[in-house]
This record gives structure tokens, sequence and C-alpha cells, in this order.
């Protein structure tokens, strides 16, 4: 029985750690949605990127849109929209999330629309806390817009031949941006907490248990231990 106690303390261990990155994470991301947007050109001499706001200019490339498959807002299926857009200040390729788009019918094609002429924007840096969980890898190549389960950037600009920014960036509001609602984390610290604490109670319920049946035992071998000596 005692066997499964060290496994349940480091699973209630982890996820303390859990909930520290994402108070972390939480932190920063307040700290930079203060701040002023930085140049694109920026981007490749700063280190750490991660929710930092940019300011781009340039235009969007219609021809290669990717469509994130199974995003649900409000109970309800959709798609989000990235596409290629090309800073004209830096000469970098970003691949910017335009927001949520509902694909209530499967049938028909998801409807969206892409300004033709260049447009000053601000967005902000998504860098992943971890890799997307897939049953299956998307498959390469094929029509576009390519509907996708997970999207890395730093993958597409190679199959595009060109030179671009490794994460996404997540548009601001205006004239360009469709639904922009993404949560910061998708579980936040307190969740983690909640399940470290059950971790630990299950750990002191295994310890009270084991107690508890010792107890039990040496109580009967006693008693077993009394009835033989009266019969003696």
């Amino acid at each position: 029985m005692l066997a499964l106690l060290p496994g349940l303390i480091a699973l209630g261990c982890w996820q303390l750690g859990r909930a520290e990155e994402k108070r972390t994470l939480l932190a920063s991301y307040a700290e930079r949605r203060i701040e002023a947007p930085i140049a694109t050109a920026q981007l490749v001499s700063n280190g750490d990127n991660a929710f930092r706001r940019v300011h781009l200019y340039g235009r969007f490339d219609a021809g290669h849109s990717l469509l994130l498959d199974n995003r649900m807002r409000d109970g309800q299926a959709g798609v989000e929209l990235l596409q290629p857009f090309h800073d004209q200040a830096s000469g970098l390729w970003l691949l910017v999330n335009r927001g949520w788009l509902p694909w209530p019918d499967r049938r028909v094609p998801v409807h969206f629309d892409t300004p033709s002429q260049a447009m000053a924007l601000d967005a902000s840096v998504y860098v992943s806390p971890g890799s997307t969980f897939q049953l299956h890898p998307d498959p390469e190549g094929g029509q576009w817009p390519h509907l996708l389960t997970a999207v890395d950037a730093a993958q597409l600009w190679p199959q595009l031949d060109r030179e671009g920014y490794a994460h996404e960036l997540r548009l601001e509001p205006g004239p360009a941006a469709y639904r922009l609602d993404w949560p910061v984390v998708a579980m936040g610290p307190e969740k983690h907490l909640g399940y470290a604490v059950q971790w630990f109670a299950l750990s002191a319920a295994l310890v009270l248990l084991y107690l508890y049946f010792g107890w039990h035992h040496n109580k009967e071998k006693r008693h077993g231990h009394r009835h033989s000596t009266g019969r003696a």
C-alpha cells in the first residue's frame, strides 16, 4: 500500500510546480500588456518575447491561410484563422492569428475576408507553454487553406521558403480582427492547487489507512495470543 505514497506525493508536488509556473506566466502577461509595442526588428534580438506587444505594418498573404480546428467558444464549434503577414519595415514574415470564426456546418467552407491593402496592426507574441497533444500529426501539403489541429510557425516558413518568425502573433482589436478572447492559460493556478490538495489528501488517507490496518492487525494478534494463553 505504501508503495503508492511516493507517486502520490510526486504528483502533488508537480501540481504545485505547475501552479507556480502559471502564476509567473500570468504576472508576465499583466506586465507586458501595459508596455508599448516594440518594432518587429526587435523580436529577433530579444530573447524572451512571450506576450510582448509588437507593432506591424504590411500585408496579409491570403493564399496561405491556416485554420486551427476544434476551437470552442460559448459551446459553439469553430476555427482560428492564422495568416502570414509580411512586415515591410523589417522584411520579416510573421504568422498572425486573426481570431476565432464559427464553423457550424462542416459541409460549407469557412468564410473569411482578407484585407488587400497595407495595414498598421498591433499584436502580441504567443509562446506555447508546451506541445499540443495530437492523436495524429497533421498532413503536409494539400490545398489551401490548411485545416490543422496544431500550429507551429517555425515549421511553416520552410514549407513556404520564407524567412519568418518562429512564434505565433495574436492580433489585438482592429479592422482585421475577428473574435479575440483567448484564455491566457488553459488552466489557472488555482486549479493546479486544487489538484495538489487532492493528491496530498490521498497521500494522507493512505498513511492513515496503513496505520489503521497495522493497529487493527496488532490488536487481533494480541487478542489471539491472549485467547490461546487462556485455553492453555
